[in-house]
C-alpha cells in the first residue's frame, strides 16, 4: 500500500456529488514548497493535489473552504490524459482522512469554518492565585 499525506491550502471550495448512489467530496489541496535555486534566488512551486473523499460523512464538507489550511491522507493516484494531441497527467487522492487544520484564509475571516461555542463559563476563575496559598514550604506529605 502506498500512503500520501499532504498539509495544504483548499484552491476552491469542497463540492458534494452523488454517484452510483455514494457521496464522494471533491476538493483540490495547493503545497507550495520554497526553496533557492543554485543561484540563491528564492523560488516558490506549487504542487496541487485533486482529493476525492468518498464518504457519509458529509456534515465536514462546508468547513472546506477556499483557503482553509488542511491535512489530508489517502491512496495517491496518477490520471494521464491527452488533449488536442497534448498529453498531460494529475495527482489525485482517494482520501481515507481529512483533518481541518485551523488556519484561517488569507485576507481575514474564514468563510464557515469552525468557531467553538463562547461560554461564559471561566475555568481560571476556580484556580486560587499563588499569593493565596498559605502551606509552610516545608510540609510535604512525603
Amino acid at each position: 500500500m502506498i500512503k500520501l499525506q499532504v498539509i495544504g491550502n483548499l484552491g476552491k471550495d469542497c463540492t458534494v456529488n452523488t454517484v452510483n448512489g455514494k457521496n464522494v467530496m471533491n476538493f483540490n489541496v495547493a503545497h507550495t514548497e520554497k526553496y533557492k535555486d543554485a543561484q540563491g534566488v528564492q523560488k516558490e512551486k506549487t504542487t496541487w493535489v485533486e482529493c476525492a473523499y468518498w464518504s457519509d460523512r458529509t456534515a465536514v464538507a462546508p468547513y472546506l473552504k477556499k483557503g482553509t489550511q488542511v491535512y489530508v491522507e489517502g491512496q495517491p493516484e496518477v490520471r494521464t490524459w491527452e488533449s488536442n494531441g497534448k498529453s498531460g497527467a494529475s495527482l489525485t487522492v482517494r482520501v481515507s482522512s481529512v483533518q481541518l487544520l485551523g488556519g484561517k484564509p488569507e485576507g481575514g475571516e474564514s468563510q464557515g469554518s469552525y468557531q467553538p461555542p463562547q461560554s461564559s463559563y471561566n475555568t481560571m476563575a476556580a484556580v486560587p492565585a499563588s499569593s493565596d496559598i498559605s502551606e509552610p514550604a516545608d510540609d510535604l506529605p512525603f
